[in-house]
C-alpha cells in the first residue's frame, strides 16, 4: 500500500495512520493499559503473589478482606488475590490459543471459499452453516461431556467451536479484494495461487480479523470462566476466576468477596478487552480518521 499523504517530510504509511487514529481513542487506550496490566500481573504472578496459592490457613478461614489479605480468604484459608493472580494465567492462556485454533482455521477456510468460489465456496460455506445451527455453548457442553476435562481439551474444544465468524470474515473480505485490480495483475503475471493467497490477498484482509480475533479473546475466556463454574472445566484445586464464583456461591451470604473479586476480575479482563477491539476497529476504519 502507498503512503496516503506527506506531513513534515513523513510518508502517512498505513501504520502511522492507524497509530494515529488509535492513540485518539481513549477506550482504546485504556483497554489496552488493562491488557497489559493483566499480563504483567499473569507473568509475574509466581513472583509478586504474597502467598503461595495452595497455602492453607486454617485460623484465617473464610476472612474478610485486611490489611493482611486484601481480597480476603476464602474457606479453605487460602488468600484470594493469589489465586486470582495465579487464575489470570489460566484465563489469558485459554483465551489466546483457543483463539489461536479458531483464527487459525477461520482463515484458512475462509481463504479458500473466498479465492476458489463455486464448489468449494458451497461446500465450505454448508459446512459454516451446518456448525451455525449448533448453540456454541451447548455443543462445548456436549464434548466436554465425555472428556476429562483439563486446560489443554477446553482451549481445543472452544478453538473447534468458535471459527466460523472469522472463516465467513475471510471469505467476504477475499471477495471483495479479488475484483482489485492487483489481483487482477497478479494472475495477468502467473501468480500461483498459494503465492497470490498469502502474499497479495491474505495480508489486505488481515485487519477485520484483527478486530474479530482481539474480541474473540474475551468471549473465550468468558466461555472458560463459564464451564469452570459449572465444574466442567478447570478443576481445583487450580485456580480459576471461574472455580473460584464456584466456591464463592456457596458462601455468598457470610463471604461476598469471594464472588465479587473474580467476578470484577471477568469483567475488568473482557471489558479490557472489548474496548481494546473496538478502538482497533475505529481506527483501521478509514472513515472516522
Amino acid at each position: 500500500m502507498k503512503p496516503e499523504t506527506i506531513k513534515n517530510g513523513a510518508p502517512e504509511t498505513p501504520w502511522r495512520l492507524f497509530w494515529k487514529g488509535f492513540k485518539k481513542n481513549k477506550l482504546a487506550v485504556s483497554g489496552t493499559i488493562i491488557i497489559a496490566g493483566l499480563f504483567i500481573i499473569a507473568i509475574f504472578a509466581p513472583v509478586i503473589a504474597p502467598y503461595d496459592q495452595d497455602a492453607i490457613m486454617v485460623k484465617e478461614i473464610l476472612q474478610p478482606p485486611s490489611q493482611k489479605h486484601l481480597m480476603g480468604t476464602d474457606e479453605l484459608g487460602r488468600d484470594v488475590l493469589t489465586r486470582i493472580m495465579w487464575g489470570s494465567r489460566v484465563s489469558l492462556l485459554v483465551g489466546f490459543l483457543a483463539v489461536g485454533i479458531s483464527v487459525a482455521i477461520g482463515v484458512l477456510l475462509g481463504s479458500l471459499a473466498g479465492y476458489y468460489g463455486r464448489l468449494v465456496d458451497a461446500i465450505i460455506m454448508r459446512f459454516v452453516d451446518v456448525m451455525l445451527c449448533f448453540p456454541t455453548f451447548f455443543l462445548i457442553l456436549a464434548v466436554i461431556a465425555f472428556w476429562e476435562p483439563s486446560i489443554w481439551k477446553i482451549m481445543l474444544v472452544i478453538g473447534l467451536t468458535s471459527w466460523m465468524g472469522v472463516a465467513r470474515l475471510v471469505r467476504a473480505e477475499f471477495l471483495s479484494l479479488k475484483e482489485r485490480d492487483f489481483f487482477q495483475a497478479a494472475r495477468a503475471l502467473g501468480g500461483k495461487d498459494l503465492r497470490i493467497i498469502f502474499r497479495h490477498i491474505l495480508p489486505n484482509s488481515l485487519a477485520p480479523v484483527l478486530v474479530s480475533a482481539t474480541l474473540g479473546v474475551a468471549g473465550a475466556i468468558l466461555t472458560e470462566a463459564a464451564l469452570s463454574f459449572l465444574g466442567i472445566g478447570i478443576q481445583p484445586p487450580d485456580p480459576s476466576w471461574g472455580n473460584m464464583l464456584t466456591a464463592g456461591k456457596d458462601n455468598i451470604e457470610i463471604a461476598w468477596w469471594l464472588s465479587f473479586f473474580p467476578g470484577f476480575a471477568i469483567f475488568i479482563t473482557v471489558m479490557g478487552y472489548n474496548m481494546l477491539g473496538e478502538g482497533i476497529r475505529d481506527a483501521i476504519d478509514p472513515r472516522l480518521r
